[in-house]
């Protein structure tokens, strides 16, 4: 047993720096999650789930859209994988990546959000953070 022990504090003592930077990364996240989820939640407009618009924005300012899209989905991917990394560290992993796949644009985007946003305890849960930002619950059909 006492040479277990010292196994696993020389892997300890020879990835000191690895470990130190995984602690701060995950502190980063889980303080960027617990500050940006109730906020980027409330910008989810209430019929998202029910029809999907098109944009008049594209066709007006397509430079500015795509720049806006190449943005949007850098984080969106960021999202998704602080996500997946809190789902083993600290953090509000599950609505991490909701809000990741909900701003990254992919084939079946709109598949899966519904698929997720029917589980009861997500849509409770976010719809629980929605009221705490006065907006309405989402609406699924």
């Amino acid at each position: 047993m006492e040479i277990i022990f010292e196994h696993i504090f020389k892997l300890f003592e020879n990835y000191k720096s690895l470990i130190f930077l995984l602690s701060v990364i995950s502190l980063v996240i889980f303080i960027f999650s617990l500050l940006s989820i109730k906020w980027l939640v409330s910008l989810i407009p209430s019929d998202y789930f029910i029809e999907k618009k098109p944009s008049k924005f594209k066709s007006k300012y397509p430079l500015i859209w795509l720049i806006s899209m190449i943005v949007k989905n850098l984080i969106g991917y960021v999202l998704i994988v602080g996500g997946i990394l809190m789902l083993v560290l600290p953090g509000q992993g599950l609505f991490t990546i909701f809000i990741g796949l909900m701003m990254s644009n992919y084939p079946g985007k709109y598949f899966i959000e519904r698929k997720f946003i029917a589980i009861p305890n997500v849509l409770r849960t976010i719809n629980w953070l929605r009221k705490k930002s006065n907006q309405n619950p989402l609406r699924i059909s």
